[in-house]
C-alpha cells in the first residue's frame, strides 16, 4: 500500500516538538509515548531491513512500524489478524448493531477518569443488554455481546461510546434450547435507554463514594458529595442515546462492519488533506445533516489538531473490545459449541494438506515485489537508533 500524501505522522513531527514543550507538565505519560511512537513508525528510528526480489533483483528498504494502538498505520493489520481469530466464532443468525452514548456532562468528567468511566460504559451497556434479554417479557434468554469503545466524533471531539454487536437470539435459562428472537426485532429501545440510564448513574454515585473519580479545573467543586448529587440530579431526567440498528445482511457484513470499527483510530490518514500556514485541514462527516450536505472539510491549527487527537488516547492495559455474556472469554469457546449443537450446525473446518509440497506451494510471500509481484526476501537487517532514555555508555578511566 503506498503512502498517503499526508499523514497524522508527518503533522507530530513538524508541530510535535515546539508543542510538547509548550504544554510540558501538562501531557500524560501516556500521551508523550502516542506522540513518539507516531512520529517514529516506519522511519529509520526503529530500524527495518533491506529487501531483494527473487525475480528481478529490485532492492527497497523496509522501516518497522510502532504497532502501538493508537496510530493510524499501524491498525490494518492488527485488525485483520483479530478478525481472522473472529470468523470462526460467527453463527448463522442475524446480528444487531447497538450503539451506547455517554451525555454531554459525563463526557467531561470523563476524561479526567477515563479507567473509571469507560468501564463503567462497557459493563453497564452489556448489563442493560443482558437484564433486558433475560426478562421473559422480551427475549427470555441469556445473549452474548462484543463492544467496542470509540472516544471519538468525526471531528475529533470527546464522544465517548460503545458500539455492541449482538446476535438475533440466546439460551434459554436452563441452556437446553436455542431462542431466536422476532425477524428484524432485538429488544426495545425504549426499555433499554432508561435502565443504561439509571443503572449508569448508581455506578457514578457509587464510584464517588468510593472515592475513586478524580475532579480538575471546572469539575474540582464536584469533589464534594452534595454538588456532586446536585450536579446529577438533571443527568436523571435527560434523554441518553441508545440506538439499536437493523440487521446485518449476513456474518460476511458482520465481518466487513468489525473490519471497520474493532481497531479504528480518531482519525485515519485518508481523511487527511493539507497542512499549511493556516492548520491541518480534514474532511468530517456531520452526521445531524443530510445527503452530500454531511460530507465536509474543516481546518485546525496544528495544535488543536493535536490537542484533540490525544485526548482519545487511552490509559496503559485498557482493553477497548471486550465480550460478555455468552462471548465471555471464560466460556466463549463451550457456549459456541452448545449452540451450534443446537442450531444443527458446524463450524467451517480446514482440513491439512499431506502433501508438504503442495502446502510450500500455497504459502503467500511475506513480502511481495512492487515492480514485478515476485516474492521478496531479506538480505540485511537494520538495527533501531540508541533509544533517547537508554543507559549511558561506559567510558574508561582517564
Amino acid at each position: 500500500m503506498g503512502r498517503c500524501a499526508l499523514e497524522v505522522a508527518d503533522i507530530f513531527r513538524a508541530h510535535g516538538p515546539a508543542w510538547r514543550q509548550a504544554q510540558q507538565g501538562h501531557l500524560s505519560l501516556a500521551q508523550l509515548k502516542v506522540m513518539s511512537a507516531i512520529e517514529q513508525c516506519r522511519s529509520a528510528a526503529l530500524g527495518g531491513h533491506v529487501l531483494r526480489c527473487e525475480a528481478c533483483a529490485q532492492t527497497e528498504i523496509a522501516y518497522n512500524s510502532c504497532r502501538n494502538r493508537h496510530c493510524p498505520k499501524c491498525q490494518a493489520s492488527a485488525a485483520r489478524r483479530w478478525l481472522e481469530a473472529r470468523q470462526s466464532e460467527l453463527l448463522p443468525v442475524e446480528y444487531y448493531h447497538v450503539v451506547f452514548t455517554l451525555p454531554a456532562p459525563i463526557r467531561a468528567l470523563a476524561y479526567c477518569n477515563k479507567t473509571v468511566i469507560y468501564g463503567l460504559l462497557f459493563d453497564v451497556a452489556a448489563e442493560t443488554l443482558r437484564t433486558i434479554a433475560a426478562d421473559p417479557k422480551h427475549l427470555g434468554a441469556r445473549i452474548g455481546a462484543t463492544l467496542v469503545l470509540h472516544t471519538w466524533g468525526s471531528a475529533l471531539t470527546h464522544h465517548p461510546h460503545v458500539h455492541g454487536i449482538v446476535p438475533g437470539g440466546g439460551l434459554s435459562p436452563d441452556g437446553a434450547r436455542w431462542v431466536p428472537c422476532k425477524p428484524g426485532y432485538l429488544l426495545p429501545v425504549p426499555v433499554l435507554s432508561p435502565l443504561f440510564r439509571r443503572r449508569f448513574v448508581e455506578e457514578l454515585g457509587k464510584a464517588h463514594r468510593a472515592g475513586l473519580l478524580r475532579f480538575f479545573g471546572e469539575c474540582a467543586q464536584l469533589a464534594d458529595a452534595t454538588a456532586f448529587a446536585h450536579w446529577l440530579a438533571p443527568l436523571r431526567r435527560c434523554e441518553w442515546v441508545v440506538y439499536l440498528k437493523r440487521p446485518f445482511a449476513g456474518p460476511e457484513a458482520v465481518l466487513a462492519y468489525l473490519s471497520r470499527y474493532t481497531h479504528r483510530v480518531a482519525i485515519s490518514n485518508s481523511r487527511l488533506l493539507a497542512l499549511d500556514e493556516r492548520g491541518v485541514t480534514f474532511r468530517w462527516k456531520d452526521y445531524r445533516a443530510t445527503g452530500n450536505a454531511r460530507h465536509k472539510i474543516m481546518t485546525l491549527g496544528a495544535d488543536e489538531f493535536m490537542r484533540r487527537f490525544l485526548v482519545h488516547v487511552l490509559p496503559s492495559g485498557f482493553h477497548r473490545i471486550r465480550h460478555y455474556g455468552l462471548f465471555a472469554n471464560a466460556e466463549r469457546k463451550d457456549n459456541l459449541a452448545k449452540i451450534r449443537a443446537l442450531l444443527q450446525v458446524a463450524p467451517a473446518a480446514i482440513e491439512p494438506s499431506n502433501d508438504a509440497d503442495t502446502a510450500l506451494e500455497n504459502v503467500q510471500p511475506t513480502f511481495v515485489c512492487q515492480h514485478c509481484g515476485g516474492s521478496m526476501i531479506i538480505i540485511e537487517t537494520l538495527m533501531r537508533a540508541t533509544p533517547i532514555r537508554a543507559p549511558p555508555q561506559l567510558r574508561g578511566k582517564p
